[in-house]
């Protein structure tokens, strides 16, 4: 039968069931490494066995292990370097936006999921850090509670103002502004899948940019705004900081039309940004 089975019958099946060798070995391979990380056999840094060591404990095929390492890769869990030198192989990393921003992308691309939506969960969760940075600095000395260092956000908005940065290196220093505060939440997983969203409609955002009449008087506005996001978060503010984050980006993505937006080319964004 070519029906559920165990890894193992999978494998003895495998000549009836291509299918199955297909899906479940690599599958097998996966599970394996996951144990391992869970268990802190494998951390970051370190390098997974060699194919043929995989292929021969888990009795599967190097395919299927070369399967699971593609699956991996595109999830941002391993790297992978050709050759046989010591950065040869497969090593454990933690990127873990990757995955999410790749996905997104391709469902945006396919218009399963809109930007509209991208957009409004980008809203959730950002409007949720910035409340939460701007509480850990009302609170800060409190009960153990330690600061948050802004003066990284604050150079980024410094960098922003000089008059030669183009719109695609102003959108990359606006993606460093957000991402910093978001980071400063201390909640992993947000920051990753802040970073997986921008990252999967930057060309949209690109485009609707280039399409603006009047870019120069836009990015004033802009910076004008991260000012007064980042001033509600210095003065410990959660709700004027949530309100702004949400002002500022629905008014842009409002001003730019994104929805429907075709992605532009990199060279389009070198013109300057004010």
């Amino acid at each position: 039968m070519c029906g559920r089975t165990t890894p193992r019958q999978a494998v003895a099946t495998a000549g009836r069931c291509p299918t199955l060798w297909l899906v479940r070995t690599h599958e097998l391979v996966l599970a394996r490494i996951e144990r391992d990380l869970s268990a802190g056999r494998l951390t970051v840094g370190g390098r997974l066995p060699a194919e043929r060591t995989l292929a021969a404990e888990l009795g599967v095929s190097r395919a299927s292990v070369r399967e699971a390492i593609r699956v991996l890769e595109a999830m941002g869990i391993i790297r992978t370097n050709v050759g046989s030198g010591p950065d040869a192989g497969a090593v454990v990393i933690d990127n873990p936006a990757a995955g999410m921003t790749s996905g997104i992308r391709l469902h945006v691309a396919s218009h399963h999921v809109p930007v509209g939506d991208v957009v409004q969960l980008r809203v959730l969760l950002e409007t949720w850090s910035v409340a939460r940075v701007a509480d850990l600095v009302r609170t800060a000395g409190t009960d153990g509670v330690t600061p948050p260092d802004l003066v990284g956000a604050s150079e980024v908005l410094g960098l922003m103002d000089e008059s030669s940065v183009t719109i695609q290196e102003f959108h990359r220093l606006d993606a460093a502004f957000h991402g910093s505060l978001v980071a400063l939440s201390g909640n992993v997983l947000v920051a990753a899948v802040m970073a997986g969203l921008r990252g999967a409609i930057h060309d949209y955002v690109l485009t609707g940019s280039l399409r603006l009449p009047d870019w120069p008087a836009t990015a004033a506005r802009l910076r004008a705004e991260h000012r007064g996001i980042l001033a509600a978060v210095e003065g410990g503010a959660p709700g004027e900081a949530a309100e702004r984050v949400r002002a500022h980006i629905e008014g842009f993505y409002r001003e730019a039309e994104l929805d429907g937006a075709t992605s532009a080319t990199a060279n389009d964004g070198n013109r300057p940004a004010g």
